[in-house]
């Protein structure tokens, strides 16, 4: 059994390398700095790239190419570097162009809080680049999670011809615990077209809602655009095609959101009262159940280790047996109206919040509770 020490910005490094990663550019930024650090000193080991780009918008570009040419690509930013990254980010969900952003949370907005802790990301993961558009994001809660939840993510991204943007916070980046690297992954690789260079069609529907994907420079010549476009890459303003292709990008995620969705349950067959949690908060979510299960308070945990596409099913039905639900995150709220909207009306769904840059504690959640 290989067991590590690692902290959360090592353990994605290590997961991404594991994923098959080959190509990393990005521009440092606390607290996300670590993952280049380690990326750079471990891709050349097994013959991958690792580049330091002028900022931000060249490093998610980067990783666009990269993708383009077959390789398995990833940057990582924070805060104003996720901001920057948005019309890029875009352009690969149009594009259908595979690689995973890796975004450390901290508090804002703008500057914000460097090196504080903060959750505030999850709406702009979701709605930070235009248009209609679906996109998937995973928030591990530990060193373990985010080395297993990363190889996630890469292949997510490889089987549905998408960016996937992985949700970390400060809290979880540089804390240090144990991992257990397990011998066996499953790793996905992108489908290869049946078809030659002469009949290939990049977003040829007839071969399902997500056709393979050629390599630049293997003898295969495409357009890709940002622009809404046709079978052959090349822009059009048809508005059947139009109307096609924006929801066949949403609709070959959303249709498949139940082979996505991961969420996990901590003493929940019992429970009259629910937390849902994700990222760092999950961990003082665990010990408030523990606190209040010695005070005889029947409550459980749902965690979130996917935020989109949302758990809506989920929450929905583990909601029938509650008496009240309370959302924990370390943000004033970003996905309460998400929760609001899937659960009874008549079952209370109340907030517990910190955003001033400390960890949420167990006690705050635990006294929230006894509340009522």
């Amino acid at each position: 059994m290989n067991v590590k020490m690692v902290t959360g910005n090592e353990a994605a490094a290590l997961g991404a390398l594991r994923a098959g990663c080959r190509f990393y550019a990005g521009y440092p930024i606390t607290p996300s700095s670590e993952i280049m650090e380690n990326m750079s000193r471990d891709l050349p080991k097994v013959c991958g790239k690792f580049i330091q780009m002028e900022d931000e918008i060249a490093s998610i570009a980067a990783i666009i190419g990269a993708s383009l040419t077959g390789e398995k690509s990833m940057t990582a930013t924070s805060g104003p570097g996720f901001s920057l990254m948005q019309e890029n980010l875009g352009f690969a969900a149009m594009g259908e162009i595979p690689c995973v952003v890796v975004n450390v949370q901290r508090g804002g907005p703008s500057t914000g809080l460097p090196t504080r802790v903060a959750q505030a990301d999850v709406m702009q993961a979701r709605w930070g680049t235009h248009g209609d558009h679906e996109i998937i994001a995973l928030c591990p809660s530990s060193i373990q999670e985010t080395y297993e939840l990363i190889i996630d993510a890469f292949n997510f991204s490889e089987i549905y011809r998408t960016p996937v943007v992985f949700l970390m916070d400060e809290a979880l980046a540089h804390i240090r615990e144990k991992l257990v690297i397990p011998e066996n992954v499953t790793i996905i690789e992108r489908p290869k077209p049946k078809d030659g260079p002469k009949d290939y069609k990049p977003f040829d529907i007839n071969v399902g809602d997500i056709p393979p994907l050629a390599n630049f420079g293997s003898g295969y010549k495409y357009h890709i655009t940002g622009l809404v476009h046709d079978e052959t890459g090349f822009p059009t303003d048809d508005p059947q095609i139009t109307t096609d292709l924006l929801k066949r990008i949403t609709t070959k995620i959303s249709k498949n959101s139940s082979k996505i969705v991961k969420t996990k349950t901590f003493m929940t067959d019992d429970a009259e009262i629910l937390l849902i949690s994700y990222g760092s908060s999950v961990r003082a979510a665990k010990e408030s159940v523990l606190q209040l299960r010695n005070d005889n308070i029947k409550v459980g945990l749902l965690q979130l280790l996917t935020i989109w596409p949302f758990p809506s099913s989920v929450i929905h039905e583990i909601s029938k047996k509650m008496k009240r639900i309370y959302l924990v995150e370390m943000n004033l709220g970003q996905l309460y109206a998400e929760t609001r909207i899937v659960i009874d009306s008549n079952i209370p769904l109340i907030k517990v919040n910190r955003i001033d840059g400390e960890l949420i504690t167990p006690c705050e959640i635990s006294s929230k509770v006894k509340e009522g």
